[in-house]
């Protein structure tokens, strides 16, 4: 298998949102969870792509998208275009469901509506990040390249510090960012923070 690591291509929009479900389970597929496909890479993804692009990198398994690193330069920023230009279509598309809809296409919609708001404890981290690879590619350096990928890339345009969150259930992804030079910040309700100086 021939690995390759490039920028991101518009043509590529389809594999994050593909790449996005099949890691959306605390790094396993959650194909089976939703029904609307869309939902998780609504958030999680596309936006970041649009947004900026030039922060999209794609991992290639023999010419195929199997693995996405994405973020913003600076979150606060980022929070300012979603609610200006991403999330005020797909708010009206998806409505907000009833409280006691518990279903995974119920907490994806939810997470429409609240919209990525920086945390307050994470300003000095302006940055941040999502990293996504298929089984494939895992387990092989990859996502180490990846991660560099990015945060020379945040080096070159002179942002101080990236940031991500991770969910405390997904201990393989813990133990990866720890391996790769993240320190936690602090502990979330079911989640981690994560931070890196560059």
């Amino acid at each position: 298998m021939n690995f390759a690591i490039r920028p991101y291509h518009p043509s590529d929009l389809c594999s994050l949102y593909r790449i996005c479900l099949r890691t959306a389970d605390s790094g396993q597929d959650a194909t089976a969870l939703f029904r609307d496909p869309e939902l998780i890479g609504h958030i999680y993804t596309a936006p970041y792509a649009v947004a900026e692009p030039d922060l999209c990198f794609i991992l290639t398994v023999d010419g195929a998208p199997s693995g996405y690193v994405l973020g913003t330069r600076d979150s606060n920023a980022f929070h300012v275009w979603c609610e200006r230009e991403w999330f005020p279509v797909l708010r009206a598309r998806y409505p907000l469901p009833p409280d006691d809809d518990d279903s995974a296409d119920a907490n994806a919609i939810r997470g429409i509506h609240e919209g990525h708001t920086p945390h307050p404890d994470l300003a000095a981290y302006p940055a941040h990040l999502h990293i996504d690879l298929l089984p494939v590619a895992q387990g092989q350096g990859w996502g180490r390249r990846m991660i560099e990928t990015f945060t020379m890339r945040l080096r070159e345009i002179g942002v101080p510090a990236v940031h991500l969150g991770v969910g405390k259930r997904n201990t393989g992804a813990i133990q990866f960012y720890e391996r790769v030079g993240f320190h936690r910040i602090f502990d979330g309700d079911g989640w981690i923070a994560f931070g890196m100086l560059l």
